[in-house]
């Protein structure tokens, strides 16, 4: 720790004032309301559709949730500075997957529309036997269970110790949230991966690859730095709070993550597509065929242009990672393409001949988008914006790359 971060004292806590959110709040509570109340429609007048609609939008915001509590998670465990600024809004999102859960539900109960094997008998298709012991609707419900059960208390955990340790700055809590994340990595690693196998990879049982699970976490890695960047941390410096504590080095950082992770996903998903076409399995090749497919072939080649090649050249530039409104478009374009990615995933399990956008593809999405939204509004005013007494923020605040 350098003296000059030692003579300058600490900022006081910002809390957002949410009264002046009061109207926005509304908006999202009877968006939500009346989008779920539109998604009952379609639950019951196009089942199948509606079940696939909504396994995309719960998808694509899980993994933006379940990224930020990765990002917190490796926070605590590599004892960073950087992040300490930020670390409080990846707290709010990750506590988020507590509603997550609930919206689960809706994908447990039109289960039948989504996974084939759940409406396949013993004894009809030798593949499926052959995987019978880990495809079964009670283990299948008993790991959705565990998983969420791990995210909710390993989130929440981890919030309310920070919470704690602004009231008196005990160093004790950075200790205590540091072990708890050194047991959270192994777990969230399993949960994302196994996660990623049976809410995803399972639409087509007889599909399989050994890099799923890395592929679904590169995306939501990336893409929740990007929900970060865009739609937090900058929403609330327009709004006139982190001025002086969230920097241009701060997003910096941030923009070299979103780099990082833009290569990273590249590479996973490349490795996973050649590993594949040079085997030519048929049970492998099939993903990919579907995809190749007709409409959905020129959606694969948008994504791998605007997901890797057009954030590749333009974060290259550090110009631009220093430029918060130049660098929140890349942002929210990343934030589409990680949409996309979870369209191609589901969408084509469905029609499998090409796409075929249904308004049943945006009612979800906007209305657990919107029911995300008022949830953050109510508990982002509970508490400071950052982190005001970790022993750390000092060196955080003066973070020079």
């Amino acid at each position: 720790m350098s003296d000059r971060s030692q003579a300058l004292p600490a900022p006081e806590g910002e809390y957002v004032e949410t009264s002046r959110f009061g109207g926005l709040s509304i908006l999202c509570a009877a968006v939500a309301v009346a989008g779920l109340a539109i998604g009952l429609v379609g639950a019951i007048v196009q089942p199948a559709q509606f079940a696939f609609s909504f396994l995309f939008a719960f998808a694509f915001y899980f993994t933006l949730c379940a990224g930020c509590f990765f990002w917190t998670i490796v926070h605590h465990a590599t004892d960073a500075e950087w992040s300490v600024v930020v670390r409080r809004q990846l707290e709010n999102i990750a506590s988020l997957l507590a509603v997550l859960a609930l919206f689960f539900i809706t994908v447990l109960v039109l289960r039948h529309h989504l996974y084939e094997w759940m409406n396949i008998p013993p004894g009809r298709d030798e593949v499926l036997d052959a995987k019978r012991a880990y495809l079964n609707w009670h283990f299948f419900l008993g790991r959705a269970i565990f998983f969420f059960a791990f995210f909710i208390i390993a989130s929440q955990l981890l919030r309310r110790l920070s919470i704690r340790q602004d009231k008196d700055g005990n160093p004790r809590f950075t200790i205590l949230m540091r072990k708890v994340s050194f047991i959270s990595l192994p777990l969230f690693a399993l949960c994302l991966t196994f996660g990623a196998c049976d809410w995803l990879m399972s639409l087509n049982y007889k599909w399989f690859s050994t890099m799923w699970g890395v592929y679904i976490f590169a995306g939501a890695a990336g893409s929740s730095m990007s929900l970060l960047l865009v739609l937090v941390i900058t929403a609330l410096r327009k709004a006139g709070y982190l001025e002086g504590v969230v920097t241009l080095e701060h997003y910096h950082i941030m923009g070299k993550w979103m780099l990082a992770f833009s290569v990273f996903w590249a590479y996973i998903g490349f490795s996973q597509y050649m590993l594949i076409w040079y085997a030519n399995m048929p049970e492998e090749t099939q993903y990919f065929l579907a995809r190749n497919t007709e409409s959905w072939w020129w959606l694969s080649l948008l994504l791998v242009i605007g997901r890797f090649f057009g954030p590749f050249a333009i974060l290259l530039l550090q110009g631009i990672k220093k430029r918060p409104e130049q660098l929140c478009m890349v942002a929210a374009w990343i934030l589409c393409m990680q949409m996309l990615d979870m369209y191609i995933i589901i969408l084509p399990a469905l029609h499998g001949t090409g796409v075929h956008v249904s308004i049943w593809d945006f009612v979800p999405l906007i209305s657990i988008g919107a029911t995300l939204a008022f949830a953050y509004l109510r508990i982002v005013g509970q508490t400071s914006v950052f982190p005001v007494r970790d022993p750390r923020l000092i060196e955080s605040i003066n973070l020079k790359n």
